[in-house]
């Protein structure tokens, strides 16, 4: 007799199929942050509408998604906290354990990385003295759906224009969706080029929750 439910593992693995793509693995990415239409989908993630809309069917029948309709638009969105969790840990590990993964996210940085480098511990610290602004640099919406508390939203696309609000007597922490995400680098970019003090906190608002449900 058979030990194992041969039928349950097939069920199994239609989520680790689904997730076996990095187009649908970068789509997670995006509606981890906030829900989605799958226009938005397709322009961030360069992908035709078409092509989008069959890598969110594949994530639905796995159910890693959901979808509602709004208005005259229909968002996806993670299915629930539980699959939201398991996605912020899977990345977690891939960086830790892939060689390759570790490699392609130290390209994003400047060559002074090291520099740049804040712990969560790091950065409540920072907080709580006050020595530091916060900018969430991803859009709006992402920043609506969840943020760090304490954090203030400006859009990478607005930093330019928006930089005169940022308080000069503050070195400014920006983040994004991640270390895969490139939003926050740009910004550090952009700071540096108005001569602003500023540091890249490369972890998630995903992270920051599940750092203090672990506490």
């Amino acid at each position: 007799m058979n030990r194992t439910n041969k039928d349950l593992f097939e069920q199994y693995a239609l989520m680790g199929k689904a997730l076996s793509n990095s187009n649908r693995l970068e789509i997670m990415s995006l509606l981890i942050q906030a829900p989605k239409t799958v226009e938005n989908i397709a322009k961030e993630t360069e992908l035709t509408v078409a092509n989008a809309s069959k890598h969110l069917q594949t994530l639905l029948k796995a159910h890693l998604v959901k979808n509602r309709k709004y208005k005259n638009y229909i968002y996806y969105e993670v299915f629930d906290e539980n699959i939201e969790k398991l996605l912020t840990l899977f990345f977690e590990t891939a960086q830790e354990q892939l060689t390759k993964a570790n490699a392609i996210i130290e390209s994003f940085a400047q060559p002074s990385e090291e520099e740049y480098i804040l712990s969560i511990e790091d950065l409540e610290e920072k907080m709580q003295k006050n020595e530091i602004v916060l900018v969430d640099v991803r859009p709006s919406e992402e920043y609506l759906t969840a943020h760090i508390p304490g954090a203030i939203s400006i859009p990478v696309q607005e930093l330019e224009k928006r930089i005169a609000s940022l308080p000069k007597d503050k070195e400014v922490v920006a983040y994004c969706r991640g270390p895969h995400c490139l939003m926050s680098e740009e910004a550090i970019m952009i700071l540096e080029k108005h001569g602003r003090q500023a540091v890249r906190f490369s972890q998630s608002v995903n992270d920051w929750n599940l750092h203090h449900v672990a506490i």
